[in-house]
């Protein structure tokens, strides 16, 4: 397995992570349980910020993992937020992240989820649609403000990467499309809103993409748009977001280019594209989200049944599965891991990992090189700090995993282990149902 930030095997023959032995973790505060390294978490924001600075704003992508101990880092790094739904903005919200600095995304706001968004004073609305663009010009007049936004488009982008986190494409559930003068449209009725002040154009081709040639391509096409709005409107656009979707190592085959590199491409291709058609250089965005807590997290698991099927594989069963990692059965994503309890050891077996919800599909790891393991071992999978505890569900009513931030020898728990009391706490019985069984109870 790769190591990530912190990572090291200590004196113990132990895991470490943030000076802080993930053996003593997981007897400490149970398993499965989420990691978060603050130092890997903060030096990829920094990255980012400094690859960017002087020409752009670099904007955490909020569904990649968001808690309120983690709105706190990305201000603290002085990085802005981007949310998709109201819930995430409430998260943003509580955390006491600024507003000014919330870029408010999704394609199908609702009327409820807009109202939040103007009330609490979000700095850009990413229309993705013409209809949000009609509720939010009302809404907006209704509280007299003028509202500032970001038009997403679709640059008809086939990115490399697998096909449900494709965004790009023409035929996708976001933006308005370019091809089809969809997106010219939606500009011109966005700026005649008058509640609204259209700032710039957005788009994202997709996730754990690892060619910059896609990104490089894209932002020709998005500056060719641009060119294309200022001759037909005679409007300057003075943002242009590219999204983000670098890509990350999860195993062995993977082969991402460095942050700088990224913003070199980018960041130079905006420069001579505006140049050639005698454009201002726009501010330049980017929504990194993967390639910031990705890396930054781990998920630790306890090893139960290990069961030998000969010829065939080995089972190793952990006490968690797709409720707190749903990536490989949802597009068949690829983990490494180690033994945490005996990270010094050689790998001699290989095994599936398979999680303990009960489905056939639910498996971490279809091929790990492990020492053999045994049960009480604790399993540790790396990079899974993005889409896992965003995605995590109660599948079997099994409560949802505990997430701590380690950094200097110190863990704190960021978000608490779901009970029994809590998974259940929003069922509710009718009255009726009650009185039915207490008849029975009396009939017999």
């Amino acid at each position: 397995m790769r190591f990530n930030g912190t990572m090291r095997i200590n004196s113990k023959n132990h895991l470490e992570i943030g000076g802080v032995d993930t053996v003593e973790l997981a007897r400490e505060f149970g398993t499965p349980l989420y990691v978060v390294d603050e130092a890997c978490f903060r030096d990829n924001c920094r990255q980012y910020r400094e690859a960017f600075a002087g020409g752009g704003d670099v904007v955490y992508a909020g569904k990649t993992m968001l808690v309120k101990a983690i709105c706190r880092l990305v201000e603290e790094e002085d990085l802005s937020l981007d949310v998709a739904s109201g819930g995430e903005l409430a998260c943003a919200l509580a955390a006491g992240f600024p507003p000014s600095r919330v870029y408010f995304h999704g394609n199908n706001k609702t009327p409820g989820e807009i109202r939040l968004g103007v009330e609490s004073g979000v700095g850009r609305f990413m229309v993705d649609n013409l209809y949000e663009l009609e509720l939010l010009e009302k809404t907006a007049a209704q509280m007299n403000v003028r509202q500032g936004i970001i038009l997403r488009i679709t640059p008809g982008i086939e990115a490399h990467t697998h096909e449900y986190i494709k965004t790009g494409q023409i035929d996708s559930k976001f933006g308005l499309p370019i091809e089809t003068g969809q997106a010219m449209d939606g500009i011109e009725k966005a700026l005649a809103c008058p509640h609204l002040v259209l700032k710039g154009i957005h788009c994202h081709i997709g996730s754990q993409v690892f060619e910059l040639e896609c990104f490089e391509h894209t932002v020709q096409i998005m500056m060719a748009f641009l060119d294309q709005v200022y001759r037909r409107t005679r409007h300057v656009l003075e943002e242009l977001d590219l999204g983000g979707g670098l890509g990350i190592y999860y195993a062995e085959g993977d082969d991402p280019p460095a942050i700088t590199r990224l913003a070199e491409v980018i960041i130079s291709t905006v420069h001579e594209a505006a140049e050639t058609k005698d454009l201002p250089v726009p501010r330049i965005l980017v929504e990194p989200g993967r390639s910031i807590g990705g890396p930054a997290g781990t998920t630790l698991y306890t090893v139960g049944a290990v069961k030998e099927i000969p010829g065939v594989r080995t089972y190793v069963a952990v006490d968690g599965g797709m409720n707190d990692n749903p990536r490989l059965a949802l597009y068949g994503a690829r983990y490494e891991a180690i033994l945490a309890n005996r990270a010094g050891e050689t790998a001699g077996a290989v095994v599936a990992v398979a999680g303990n919800c009960c489905e056939s599909g639910d498996m971490l790891i279809h091929e790990a090189e492990l020492p053999s393991p045994r049960p009480g071992d604790i399993l540790a999978i790396s990079a899974t700090g993005a889409y896992n505890f965003s995605m995590s569900m109660n599948y079997n009513r099994f409560p949802r995993s505990a997430m701590v931030l380690v950094v200097d020898g110190r863990a704190d728990v960021i978000v608490r282990r779901e009970t029994y009391a809590d998974v259940l706490d929003r069922d509710l019985v009718p009255a009726r149902l009650w009185q039915e069984e207490l008849l029975k109870k009396a009939v017999r």
